[in-house]
């Protein structure tokens, strides 16, 4: 069986900006300083963050050797996907990095086929609607089974 995590890498280049998915070139301390302040993640720990990368098919996106990217996929590489940490430090905000980001992610060749992407924000809608997402269009058939931390079953 394939594993996402195991595909080979696979890269785009594109006016000065490679989106690839090898693992060797992530800057963790970048990933875990963004995440650990984001508020998706509060109070996440740098070994949650390497253990989400090595469950899920990460994307990194650089220019010039630096990494000013990054998203994740989770996903069974035929009907689902979810996009996660879609990340671009501010100061590499507003040059269309997590658009490019995304737009690669779902270009990925072993998620072309994929036909149901989510994803949570509670911000950052114009970055993905021009990509396709959208509200939900049937809430009422999702549920989700949130536990607080400090009362989380499975540890």
């Amino acid at each position: 069986m394939l594993n996402p995590c195991d595909l080979p890498v696979h890269a785009v280049e594109a006016d000065g900006v490679l989106i690839s998915t090898d693992r060797s070139l992530l800057d963790l301390d970048m990933i875990f300083s963004f995440l650990s302040s984001a508020y998706w993640c509060e109070g996440i720990t740098r070994e949650q963050v390497e253990r989400q990368l090595g469950a899920s098919l990460t994307f990194g996106l650089y220019v010039d050797g630096e990494q000013r990217g990054f998203c994740r996929v989770l996903t069974d590489l035929t009907r689902f996907a979810y996009l996660a940490d879609v990340l671009v430090p501010d100061q590499y905000q507003g040059q269309g990095y997590g658009r490019r980001l995304v737009r690669a992610a779902m270009d990925h060749p072993e998620l072309r086929d994929v036909n149901r992407w989510l994803l949570a924000t509670r911000d950052a809608h114009g970055v993905y609607g021009p990509c396709g997402f959208e509200p939900l269009g049937k809430p009422e058939m999702w549920m989700e089974c949130k536990q607080p931390k400090d009362e989380r079953r499975w540890r």
